[in-house]
């Protein structure tokens, strides 16, 4: 199901995709949903996703079980006049692995593991990026 969004060419949508604006060879997975979003071109979303608000950009890699904007809304720790208004923001080929919880007004780049989450989540307002070898 799509409402009110634009697709781009040559993406394949599994799930529901509302209010939305998908890049050009986008994959979103099985069951999963995604709210009020951007996602650039050939990003990849995995099965049983929650995606709310958030910008995914370029060749970003987001594994299955995945929610962006949970949580209350908090005050970005790095930049928060950039990094507000409920926005997740996840840069470009960052990773994102199976079953992570990331809250609103946060922003992940680079390739992250399970290990890089303390209890699986990375709360509201938080800033993370990893630095490649």
């Amino acid at each position: 199901m799509i409402e009110k969004s634009i697709i781009g060419e040559g993406s394949n949508i599994y799930g529901k995709v509302f209010n939305s604006v998908i890049g050009c060879g986008v994959t979103i997975g099985k069951n999963t949903e995604v709210h009020d979003s951007i996602i650039m071109n050939e990003a990849e979303i995995g099965d049983d996703c929650r995606i709310n608000k958030a910008i995914i950009a370029e060749n970003a890699k987001l594994g299955s079980k995945v929610v962006l904007g949970d949580g209350e809304e908090k005050e970005n720790e790095t930049d928060p006049t950039i990094y507000s208004h409920g926005l997740v923001t996840i840069g470009e080929w960052s990773v994102i692995p199976d079953g992570i919880t990331i809250g609103k007004n946060s922003m992940v780049s680079g390739i992250t593991e399970v290990s890089d989450y303390e209890n699986g989540r990375l709360d509201s307002g938080k800033t993370f990026v990893k630095a490649g070898d």
